[in-house]
């Protein structure tokens, strides 16, 4: 169900279905897991579906392949990241604030960081974001394809679970992959995107200053060794294993249920 499937069109759904069912994914998955990223869910489906029958229609390639699926859901993650990046940056700007806190709206916080840092510093870290993005959300929509079929193959037919739990339990697998793989670039754009910001800090102890990503990764290998890279994996991959999960079952659930509605109709 996720991505072009051209031997499902009989039971495909539209265009605008496919746009709702990405919007209430992304708003059920993210007012449980992190609101802010409703927009970029919603983008990224809707552009992965387009670009997997793009593929489709304009190559021999198979849109259900597992590196069809890689490439376009980076690619559709890359177009949706660039939309939001900027409330990213707000987002980590908050949370890394000590006290007293230097920003005490989002206005003040847009306009402050404006005046002092200039308009480029709403893409601080864009670079290791998209990076990272691509590979992560390549990885997403390819693992759960391949995690989907493995399920299928192993879990004799009378034992099968339902196939919502099969989406969870599929979607939470790819998120635990996808994210264990890019972490290092995670965490290289969370600390770009606090540069400039050291004083705000100060109260948390040690502050780095970084030049960009390749002395990042320089420094945090030279001062924190390789586990440096992964510091704070075991939370992210619980929200990305709850998020993947959430997000992939509330798809699969609203299309079939589009789905179903439509062929009640008719």
């Amino acid at each position: 169900m996720v991505g072009y499937d051209p031997k499902a069109d009989a039971r495909s759904n539209s265009k605008l279905e496919v746009a709702v069912a990405g919007s209430l994914s992304g708003f059920v998955t993210r007012a449980l897991i992190s609101p802010l990223d409703v927009i970029k869910i919603r983008f990224q489906f809707l552009s992965f579906e387009q670009l997997t029958e793009l593929v489709h229609r304009a190559s021999v390639y198979d849109a259900r392949g597992f590196s069809v699926h890689f490439i376009c859901g980076g690619l559709s993650a890359c177009a949706a990241t660039l939309t939001v990046h900027p409330v990213d940056v707000l987002r980590t700007r908050f949370a890394a604030q000590g006290e007293p806190k230097v920003y005490k709206t989002l206005r003040d916080a847009v306009v402050t960081m404006y005046k002092t840092e200039g308009p480029l510093v709403f893409y601080k870290g864009l670079t290791p974001t998209l990076i990272a993005i691509f590979p992560y959300a390549g990885l997403q929509f390819s693992c759960y394809r391949s995690l989907k079929q493995a399920y299928e193959w192993v879990m004799p037919a009378n034992r099968k679970q339902t196939g919502n739990l099969k989406s969870l339990l599929c979607g939470c697998g790819a998120g635990v992959i996808s994210k264990t793989v890019t972490y290092p670039l995670d965490l290289f754009k969370k600390r770009l995107q606090v540069g400039g910001f050291e004083k705000a800090r100060a109260t948390f102890g040690q502050v780095r200053r970084y030049n960009g990503l390749l002395d990042c990764t320089k420094q945090v290998l030279q001062e924190e060794g390789t586990q440096g890279f992964f510091k704070g994996l075991s939370p992210s991959l619980l929200k990305a294993a709850l998020s993947t999960g959430f997000m992939f079952f509330w798809y699969e659930f609203f299309c079939n249920l589009f789905h179903c509605i439509r062929r009640e109709d008719s």
